[in-house]
């Protein structure tokens, strides 16, 4: 595990020890679950992304970030909610929205606001690491929630991924490698995300999906992560049979990140 990882898991830890003080599990929890317009409203995440596909084109998560803690902010001018509409218009067919704020400069607010401008569904992409943040996440509106397989022993990811489900969400289990993939296998959950970018060096290499999809069942839906930033990338992924793909850094630069990502998809 990176450094920077553990740095971040500890403050998350934090962060829900001092979110549970403000407010308790089981009074969060009783809201969520009694909220039947909360749970009317839901979107399927995993749904529209087979729908995309089906339909022959790329599913594509199109991110909601202002900042990464290795290249700073990545657009000053950050409206999510202008952001959302962008990428409904391009084509995308789930958005994801960073919540943390200490090292992504992100907010629950944030993905309020981009779920509200548009019609696609929401994954709260943040590190995952107590079943509060799961009742949090279906709180705040989001349709589907990241497990990071790395920062989870497998106990508490299958619970949270049983908590998750129960409340109607999706699950984005991301892998890094091999032993990490053998890990997500054991969960239920037919969304498999592949980072290829390497949490101890973070390089960047699409050999990392390539090379993982042998030992990957069929009816898992492979999402690659990282390193799609020109239409190359993209015809390399989809000549190996994988058409989803979460990207980020490479819309939140561009000018209208909608058209950028018909641009990279078309």
């Amino acid at each position: 595990m990176s450094d920077i990882l553990n740095k971040i898991l500890a403050v998350k830890a934090d962060e829900v020890a001092a979110a549970k003080k403000h407010r308790d599990l089981y009074s969060l929890r009783r809201e969520v679950e009694g909220d039947s317009e909360l749970r009317a409203n839901l979107r399927g995440f995993e749904a529209n992304l087979r729908r995309h596909i089906a339909a022959g084109r790329a599913g594509v998560i199109a991110e909601v970030k202002k900042a990464s803690p290795s290249k700073g902010v990545l657009r000053a001018d950050f409206q999510p909610a202008a952001i959302a509409e962008s990428y409904a218009r391009g084509g995308a067919s789930c958005l994801s929205v960073l919540t943390d704020a200490q090292f992504f400069q992100g907010s629950s607010e944030y993905l309020k606001q981009a779920r509200a401008a548009c019609e696609l569904p929401v994954i709260r992409k943040d590190f995952m690491v107590d079943l509060y943040q799961v009742y949090e996440a279906r709180a705040m509106g989001a349709d589907a929630i990241l497990l990071i397989v790395a920062a989870l022993d497998h106990g508490l990811m299958a619970e949270l991924e049983a908590c998750a489900q129960e409340l109607g969400m999706d699950v984005l289990v991301e892998v890094h490698d091999g032993d990490e993939l053998n890990a997500a296998l054991r969960l239920k959950t037919r969304l498999l995300g592949i980072n290829n970018r390497n949490l101890r060096t973070f390089e960047v290499t699409l050999e990392t999906t390539i090379g993982l999809l042998p030992n990957i069942p069929a009816e898992r839906l492979v999402v690659t992560e990282s390193g799609i930033l020109a239409p190359a990338d993209v015809k390399r992924m989809r000549d190996a049979d994988v058409h989803a793909f979460l990207v980020g850094e490479a819309f939140m630069r561009a000018p209208d990140p909608g058209t950028e990502l018909r641009r990279l998809f078309d």
